[in-house]
């Protein structure tokens, strides 16, 4: 049996080996406090699970759903983004739900990309990106994300050559795995330098409403000119503590926004309409609900960064995200540092490394953990040493 080359490229999925090394620790009878994975676990509003459950009991809602999303949804995720980003959308046009973001990054790099084409991808970054350039035989460019640089890109240190190749920049802000936040002046270099070179840009904004200290964290598609180079992700995932129920969409530059749709009606049926009707009420729920879940995360990131500062281990203080980004260069590796930890206290990280050659020296840990399973680590973290 012969599988495509491109499989020989493709690596294990990086939360997937974590989950691996986590169970044969459990199988020594460690008991392992996992602050590897960006999972929530607070659970979603009850007012959407209400609305998912009234959804399923119409038989109505049982077949095959609506290729390009219901109407309401649509219209929902453009109401969010005129309501929180001051940004109007059409819905028929440009807004296509999608089966989680996640397949969305994939769907996009196939969308634009001929073999050979070049991607740009954030190094550090979410793995996605650049497994998605394999699948579509495109090759991929890293582009530093430096703590000196604020864990933004130096776009004015890409070659010519390989700006002028490359058919897609993605960008992550509130990032992940750094936890940087960027502002409106950062993307508006970012639609000069698509416009200079002809690319297309990719915003993938699934923590935009994890966010503390006040912070707020714009879109992308708020800048002038941002639409006409580019489209951003949205993931109910984290904002409304659904990721396992896979709802997210892709907003933007009209043309993309619609091949991403053409791919999708080829390739699934779309969501389950309940879930979709649930969806439109997570969307439409009151802010205020996210300021108290915000509150909560940030409780948990101050006592971590303190416990972490107690056993010697340098942090910054995220204004978004669901992580800390810590540094341990010159100590160890990212690698070692996770496994003595791992060893020493069963509590998991996970290692920079695994998110691209600049996460080397660094570590991610999440918030995402039962409020006893957290302060039970963070007790732990406290007493561990080098």
């Amino acid at each position: 049996m012969r599988l495509a080359q491109k499989m020989a490229n493709l690596p294990p999925y990086l939360m997937a080996e974590a989950k691996r090394r986590i169970a044969a620790k459990q199988a020594q009878g460690v008991d392992v406090i996992d602050l590897g994975m960006g999972n929530p676990d607070m659970p979603t509003p009850a007012a959407v699970v209400e609305a998912l459950c009234r959804a399923a009991h119409d038989p109505a809602n049982h077949g095959y759903p609506n290729y390009y999303g219901i109407p309401e949804l649509r219209q929902a995720f453009a109401d969010y983004y005129q309501r929180r980003f001051g940004v109007t959308l059409d819905p028929a046009k440009e807004i296509v739900p999608l089966i989680g973001s996640k397949e969305g990054l994939v769907h996009l790099t196939n969308v634009l990309c001929n073999p050979g084409d070049i991607v740009l991808v954030p190094d550090p970054g979410y793995p996605v990106y650049g497994i998605a350039a394999i699948m579509a035989d495109a090759q991929i460019y890293p582009v530093p994300l430096l703590e000196e640089n604020s864990y933004l890109p130096d776009l004015d240190a890409i070659p010519s050559w390989v700006a002028r190749r490359a058919r897609l920049l993605w960008i992550n802000y509130p990032n992940n795995p750094t936890a940087a936040v960027a502002n409106k002046s950062f993307y508006a270099r970012v639609v000069e330098f698509a416009r200079r070179y002809d690319l297309v840009v990719a915003s993938d904004n699934a923590y935009a409403d994890v966010t503390f200290d006040g912070y707020v964290a714009p879109s992308f598609l708020e800048v002038e000119g941002a639409r006409e180079v580019g489209v951003e992700f949205y993931s109910l995932s984290k904002t409304y503590n659904m990721a396992g129920w896979r709802v997210g969409a892709v907003v933007g530059n009209a043309e993309v926004v619609q091949a991403v749709a053409r791919v999708k009606t080829n390739v699934d049926s779309g969501i389950f309409t309940p879930i979709q009707w649930a969806a439109v009420a997570a969307l439409q729920m009151e802010p205020s609900w996210i300021a108290e879940r915000n509150r909560i995360y940030q409780r948990r990131r101050d006592d971590c960064i303190a416990a972490l500062r107690a056993a010697g281990i340098q942090a910054a203080v995220p204004k978004g995200s669901l992580y800390i980004w810590g540094n341990v260069a010159g100590q160890c590796s990212s690698m070692e540092f996770c496994l003595r930890l791992l060893d020493q206290t069963g509590v998991w990280l996970t290692p920079g490394s695994g998110f691209g050659e600049q996460g080397e020296g660094y570590f991610r840990l999440s918030l995402a953990a039962p409020e006893d399973r957290l302060n039970e680590a963070v007790q732990r973290l406290a007493t561990f040493r080098l």
